[in-house]
């Protein structure tokens, strides 16, 4: 027994020396992350001329650069509750165990066994007929059995070493995708709460025009006992009152839609956070500095989407690999050592000692092209992931521009809207005056109440599209997440 033992033993410790030696011969192409080089970004100027009176907030808690401790609470409460954020959790871990049960096939495997078997034999069957035919033949047999085995697949051409490597990559792409689902999050519920907040303001505008309209009414009224007006400035009146009352439904529809969205996005059922957001009803939040000195190599590291899309090329790249070890030859060793006996008394003494070691070469020969084409196949998905890797570059490019520009130039247009409610409040002031006076017309009044109620609710709704412009760029620029160093190096 101990000469087998050693005998197995050298057998076994030669095969480790041997997959060692082998180690850094895995085949296929060694992985090089593409070198992505970009010009810089050419709306950039445009934001950094910004005036704003709020300082750049660091990207990876953007949301509190907006001054308003209630967007702060929204945020941090959906990135806690979010379903979505939950699931990409959930995710990850999956990804985690299926790189670790990759990495666990390079592996042995020992399993330990024992069974107790008890036979009353049939003396017609083929080896009863024969057995009974000798003296002091007994039909009642028992077995025991008990022991462990051991299995291990050398990983000759490093196939086994490139899965677990492609597992390990799409580890870090669920991860990377996890931390866009958060930027997401985050960004979503910001845009869904200043979309309220607008909607809020152009409520507010509407109802002082109603109000505004309503005072008007009962001054026409007035005029008309008077004998000063007619039936047909009466009911020009009221049909502008009743064209301002007709914009709120649809505003409220709106509104609604929005703090269910929210609510949504906070992980939670329609209606529960509605009535926090009564408060400060309409504030708009003022819109915060940008930095403006990230480059496009700069935004590539730091998005999530970008590093998913970087790591899905990593393990596209280790499936050639996977692909190429096929064309060689694979060696398993197996073993076990054990007791095998009839009799429980003699179960655990040596001459029921049982041990078995065995080893097997595989080697594909011949297969009518089927490992061409998987390795051809495996060689097209890289082509088509290193293809999708530069266009999401590009994307995230185009997203950057984009957003810097609409930022920019929603802030001129509620500028220049602000300007615009100014010059027509006072119109309008002096046309009611006019109008008292009997020096005009009510339509001259009617038609500067309308240009003022366009004009002030397009201004909120402006406000409103500046700082979800904002809210867009950063996102754009990957804000939402700490990027430690050793996280975006992946992408050098």
């Amino acid at each position: 027994m101990n000469g087998f033992v050693f005998r197995t033993s050298k057998a076994i410790a030669g095969s480790l020396i041997v997959s060692a030696l082998l180690a850094a011969c895995a085949v296929g192409p060694d992985y090089v992350a593409p070198d992505t080089q970009m010009a810089p970004f050419h709306n950039a100027k445009v934001v950094a001329d910004r005036q704003t009176t709020l300082p750049a907030p660091s990207l990876d808690s953007w949301w509190t650069g907006f001054n308003d401790p209630e967007l702060v609470k929204v945020v941090q409460r959906a990135l806690d509750q979010n379903l979505s954020l939950q699931a990409a959790i959930a995710r990850v871990a999956q990804s985690r165990a299926a790189a670790q049960a990759a990495g666990a096939r390079l592996l042995p495997t020992v399993d330990a066994n024992a069974s107790y078997t008890a036979v009353h034999q049939s003396t017609q069957s083929p080896l009863g007929t024969i057995a009974s035919a000798f003296p002091n033949y007994s039909r009642d047999q028992k077995e025991y059995v008990a022991g462990a085995t051991a299995s291990w697949e050398i990983d000759l051409a490093g196939g086994l070493r490139r899965a677990h490597a492609a597992a390990t990559d799409e580890e870090q792409a669920a991860e990377a995708a996890q931390l866009g689902t958060r930027v997401t999050v985050a960004a979503d519920a910001a845009d869904a709460y200043l979309q309220i907040r607008g909607l809020q303001a152009q409520l507010a505008v509407t109802q002082d025009q109603v109000d505004t309209d309503a005072r008007l009414l009962e001054l026409v009224k007035a005029r008309k006992q008077a004998g000063a007006s007619d039936e047909r400035e009466v009911a020009q009146a009221e049909a502008l009152l009743r064209q301002a009352r007709a914009t709120v439904p649809s505003l409220r529809v709106s509104l609604e839609a929005q703090l269910n969205r929210l609510d949504v996005l906070m992980g939670a059922q329609p209606g529960t956070y509605a009535a926090e957001l009564g408060t400060n009803a309409g504030v708009i939040p003022d819109v915060p500095a940008i930095g403006s000195a990230d480059q496009p190599v700069d935004v590539l590291r730091r998005r999530p989407d970008i590093i998913a899309a970087e790591r899905h090329l990593a393990a596209s790249n280790e499936a050639i690999g996977v692909a190429l070890a096929d064309y060689y030859p694979k060696i398993s060793l197996a073993g076990a050592l054990g007791f095998d006996s009839i009799s429980a008394s003699h179960f655990l003494s040596a001459k029921s000692f049982q041990p078995i070691g065995t080893g097997a070469l595989q080697w594909r020969l011949f297969d009518f092209g089927k490992v061409d084409a998987e390795v051809k196949s495996a060689r097209g998905s890289y082509a088509e992931a290193l293809a999708q890797y530069r266009e999401a570059a590009l994307k995230a490019t185009e997203d950057v521009e984009d957003a810097l520009m609409t930022l920019s130039q929603t802030e001129i247009r509620a500028q220049e809207i602000q300007q615009e409610v100014a010059a027509l409040t006072k119109a309008r002031d002096l046309s009611e005056k006019a109008y008292r006076a009997g020096s005009i017309t009510l339509t001259d009044v009617l038609d500067a109440d309308r240009q003022l109620l366009a004009s002030r609710d397009d201004l909120d709704a402006t406000k409103a599209d500046a700082a979800r412009a904002a809210v867009r760029t950063f996102r754009s620029l990957g804000g939402g997440w700490d990027a430690p160093h050793q996280q975006v190096a992946r992408t050098n």
